[in-house]
């Protein structure tokens, strides 16, 4: 019979231990490096939808933030600098050598401080992925360090984590979109995702038998293959093979920030030491991990399982609801909550396109030129580059604008930008076509984006062709210009 203390030891699991724990910490490194190139010019003092703005109503917060009281670009800075030196040494292994308690702390740490970020971070944080972080980092905190065995209830916690990020996205998509039914989902997915990748056209072009196929897989991934997160081993290991090599051609595909990455190293929690030695002969069965678990470490993990287990309540209420939440937290330290994605599927590629003139004479016959963006399709020939898991906060927001309304205030805030030639904004663009001139206007019209045929490319060599659908925004000026 099995005792407590040795199904609480999950000897086999020290790979997936590594990889989990590193593996977090290095999305952790992309997320601050990504905040520390960007909120400043989104969110900072001079921002598009300034921090300082929302602390004047505290109750619009999300949750707990170390900027409560008071916000400056050098505390943002310190905040992201940390988080990153405190990753590396993560990604390094070092606080793994050390008791249980250090890396604990070193994840718990790296936890609050993007929090921090994020419940500041208002729309532009306002991605899925953000709060999977944040749950996934609080989670892993929990996985001890090399002196003694991974435990049980945390690599379960994982898994459930898994289970619920898959099966709530296949049962989202069930739900929400007709096209998901009848098979027909992926005849659009790849031409109209937020921000195609250098194969998305490929992928596009692939006979129709394949896409529905591709709909059929996702469908066994994610509605299927999850519940066998918790069978026996190797079962276990395979289902989690799955999820990876799915995940995989959806890094392949597109540019998903780090949603398909931090999908791939959660899944490894699932993967058995003997498996993965089995599969890759250089990873080792015996890693010299410590054999027993302190009582007050075991206390400890215990009474994190019962909190994340009592939380659990409300996603699976949130599973079998009819009007299902998506990318839903149901507390202020966002942790077991409910995810999914592509919940409907876009049927056309609409863009919004920004052109400034220097001319004084803001008619068509004005020398009307495009600001070009670092990931989403502008130039039809230029060829789109793969950025995941980085992500391009301003690129991804401009893909909403023509599912909702332009008539926002971080929009009319980035016209005003481009209008002052504001050099810190003009360095998150691509190509500024006045080179740090200021332009007299500025003008936003839509267009239609579909992905060229292989004959319109030889013939055009246009990757996309585009149709000039409506202007949005009439020309306009500042103020003091006009």
């Amino acid at each position: 019979m099995v005792s407590l203390v040795d199904w609480f030891n999950a000897q086999d699991y020290e790979f997936a231990r590594q990889v989990l724990q590193r593996g977090i910490a290095a999305i952790f490194f992309i997320a601050f490096l990504s905040t520390a190139n960007q909120f400043r010019v989104l969110l900072g003092e001079h921002g598009l939808l300034p921090v300082a703005q929302l602390l004047e109503h505290k109750r619009h917060l999300r949750g707990p933030t170390l900027f409560r009281w008071r916000y400056s670009d050098s505390l943002l800075l310190t905040v992201c600098v940390t988080g990153m030196v405190l990753a590396a040494s993560a990604i390094a292994g070092l606080p793994q050598i050390g008791p249980p308690w250090l890396p604990m702390i070193v994840f718990l740490s790296l936890w609050l401080l993007y929090m921090s970020v994020v419940n500041v971070g208002q729309t532009f944080y306002g991605f899925g992925w953000e709060m999977l972080l944040l749950e996934a980092g609080f989670t892993v905190a929990f996985l001890g360090s090399n002196q003694v065995p991974p435990p049980t209830p945390i690599l379960l916690l994982i898994a459930w984590l898994v289970f619920r990020l898959e099966f709530g996205a296949g049962l989202i998509k069930l739900r929400g979109d007709t096209a998901w039914r009848d098979l027909t989902a992926m005849y659009y997915h790849h031409e109209t995702q937020p921000m195609p990748g250098p194969l998305s056209r490929q992928a596009h072009l692939l006979p129709k038998w394949v896409h529905r196929l591709e709909v059929l897989g996702n469908h066994f991934a994610q509605l299927v293959v999850p519940f066998l997160l918790f069978a026996p081993q190797p079962v276990r290991s395979a289902a989690a093979a799955v999820i990876i090599l799915t995940q995989l051609w959806l890094v392949t595909t597109g540019n998903f920030a780090w949603l398909n990455w931090i999908t791939i190293v959660l899944a490894f929690a699932a993967v058995s030491d003997p498996v993965a030695h089995a599969v890759l002969p250089f990873i080792p069965l015996d890693w010299g991990s410590g054999a027993q678990t302190p009582l007050w470490w075991l206390v400890i993990v215990l009474a994190v399982t019962l909190l994340l287990v009592v939380l659990s309540y409300w996603p699976i209420k949130n599973l079998f609801s009819r009007r299902q939440l998506m990318n839903a937290s149901f507390n202020r330290w966002q942790l077991v909550n409910a995810y999914g994605a592509f919940g409907s599927v876009t049927r056309q590629r609409i863009e919004i396109v920004i052109e400034g003139t220097l001319d004084d004479d803001p008619g068509d016959e004005a020398d009307w030129r495009e600001y070009e963006f670092k990931g989403k399709p502008g130039d039809p020939r230029r060829m789109p580059r793969q950025w995941a898991p980085y992500h391009l906060r301003l690129d991804w927001l401009m893909w909403f604008l023509p599912l909702g309304s332009v008539h926002q205030d971080w929009f009319y805030a980035f016209l005003v930008r481009l209008l002052e030639a504001d050099r810190a904004t003009l360095r998150m663009l691509r190509k500024d076509p006045f080179v740090g001139e200021r332009p007299r206007w500025v003008r936003v019209r839509s267009y239609r984006y579909r992905f060229a045929t292989r004959a319109e490319k030889r013939a055009t060599g246009q990757r996309w062709i585009r149709e000039e659908k409506r202007e949005v925004m009439a020309p306009m000026a500042l103020r003091e210009q006009g």
